[in-house]
């Protein structure tokens, strides 16, 4: 089945930035497009011309839309398939539905300053918790959303084959990017557990087994890509946030838990979509 990568629309500059991401991540893929717009998102300042052509503003709203960003995706790849569909429902109900036949969902962060970046958009943190396929939302300013810089992947335990190091491997893979990889380990609360090594390598237990958490972690990816492997002691989400610093893409796992209801998100994962400097992908593990 040709899965397209989908990206939510609603009018606003965030939204068309996610366009500009997503045409690129289909174009990488050889993948189609496909735009969706929700009927129930927050109108922007443009649907009073429905007022003008005796169309109800809703209609009108989300053809403006829909065109807007077709053309924007034509304008960086005008090869790319790109089809259309306007959702009567809750976006990220709709949104999540369609992750089931997506490779990738990709969103806009609708923060417009400190406070709001930081809350983040109700929208991307329900899709990223519950879609069934990798959701990119896109932290970050024009600048590192735009840029191809290396994609950096947060490990946790049981790394090893799970799905967020694969799609972590394909973008770096499809980008030309260097993959690194990135474990935290934190110091015991009471006493000193250092052990010696080999000279030259980690002086911490923890520390030792943060290095061998990636080894496992990276055993299985194409030999041919860049690689880099990094510890570092303090919380992983502390530690990611700093990562992304300079990052052009941010990986983390979130475990889907069968029977569970809510937000399914680890705390690492809610902070960085919260916190991060550059696009986040969140990539569902099953238990």
């Amino acid at each position: 089945m040709d899965l397209p990568v989908v990206v939510g629309v609603d009018g606003s500059e965030e939204s068309l930035r996610a366009v500009d991401w997503a045409a690129e991540e289909a174009a990488l893929r050889g993948a189609s497009l496909r735009v969706v717009y929700a009927s129930l998102w927050e109108r922007y300042e443009g649907s009073l011309i429905a007022q003008d052509v005796g169309k109800p503003a809703e209609e009108v709203m989300a053809a403006d839309i829909m065109g807007a960003a077709e053309r924007r995706a034509h304008l960086r790849h005008p090869e790319l398939r790109v089809t259309t569909a306007v959702l009567a429902e809750e976006p990220s109900f709709g949104l999540v539905n369609e992750s089931s036949t997506a490779r990738v969902v990709v969103l806009g962060c609708r923060g417009r300053n400190a406070v709001t970046e930081l809350l983040l958009g109700s929208v991307s943190l329900a899709v990223a918790a519950h879609a069934h396929c990798p959701v990119i939302v896109l932290r970050g300013t024009p600048r590192n959303t735009a840029a191809p810089g290396r994609v950096v992947l947060g490990v946790a335990e049981k790394a090893a084959g799970s799905a967020a190091v694969r799609f972590a491997a394909e973008e770096a893979a499809l980008r030309g990017t260097p993959l690194e990889a990135v474990r935290a380990w934190r110091r015991p609360a009471h006493g000193d557990t250092g052990h010696p090594l080999l000279a030259g390598g980690p002086v911490h237990a923890e520390e030792q087994e943060a290095a061998e958490a990636l080894e496992d972690a990276l055993r299985d990816v194409p030999e041919g890509l860049d690689q880099h492997r990094h510890t570092a002691e303090g919380h992983a989400r502390d530690v990611l946030v700093a990562a992304s610093q300079d990052a052009g893409l941010l990986v983390v796992g979130a475990r889907r838990r069968s029977g569970r209801f809510g937000l399914q998100l680890g705390r690492v994962a809610h902070g960085v979509l919260h916190h991060a400097a550059c696009p986040v992908a969140v990539v569902p593990e099953t238990d």
